[in-house]
């Protein structure tokens, strides 16, 4: 349902009902359900390790004065270690250097990571608080043949829990095939962005040689 209030410009004069209250909320849900509640385990347990183990691809979320962002994350292998049972590392391999990620945690160290695994509609979520390190040894243990991370992101667990699979079975995630045909490329969205100034079919055509030649 759609009311009037005043100039609310950003949406033309019109704002939706808003939920605003943790009480209005919980009365519209009710009450989550048993499993949901006791399946969250604070540390890296023999079934959870060996799911994150096989992941080689999450999404991080962290949290900063400029507001909220999410990266994805990837590696040939695991795409975090353990540490220990209680914590994980990242390495931060090169990518754009826009450092939303890193100057997030570095001013606040909460941060999320949902793990997933082609093929399967579970997804595994991790919370906890994170720092950004350069230390020697930490980039030492991801060494590819003298390539090291500029830095580790290291996590400590406060919570690891499965998410419930329905958005991937509803989505068809991993059965519905390849959608991308059509798609805008990287270099259309960087034409768009950059009004003509950069991008275009130069840019994609260069993209494949330079991701190979600067992936660690």
């Amino acid at each position: 349902m759609l009311v009037r209030q005043g100039n609310f410009e950003e949406m033309k004069g019109w704002v939706m009902r808003k939920i605003e209250t943790l009480e209005a909320l919980h009365a519209l849900y009710g009450t989550p359900g048993s499993a949901s509640l006791r399946k969250v385990v604070a540390k890296l347990t023999p079934q959870y390790r060996r799911w994150i183990m096989s992941s080689r691809f999450c999404m991080l979320a962290t949290v900063g004065p400029e507001g909220v962002d999410v990266s994805p994350r990837g590696d040939e292998g695991p795409v975090v270690t353990e540490l220990d049972q209680h914590h994980v590392m990242m390495p931060d391999w090169r990518g754009n250097n826009r450092l939303d990620s890193l100057r997030n945690i570095v001013r606040d160290p909460r941060v999320s990571l949902i793990f997933m695994v082609p093929g399967s509609n579970t997804a595994i979520r991790l919370i906890g608080q994170g720092i950004v390190s350069d230390d020697p040894d930490l980039r030492a243990r991801f060494d590819r043949s003298g390539k090291q991370p500029i830095s580790v992101i290291v996590v400590r667990i406060d919570e690891i829990y499965s998410q419930c699979a329905r958005a991937l079975i509803r989505s068809g995630l991993w059965t519905v095939g390849d959608q991308s045909a059509g798609l805008p490329t990287p270099g259309d969205l960087l034409a768009e962005g950059s009004g003509g100034e950069e991008g275009g079919k130069l840019y994609d055509d260069a993209w494949p040689a330079r991701a190979a030649r600067t992936m660690w």
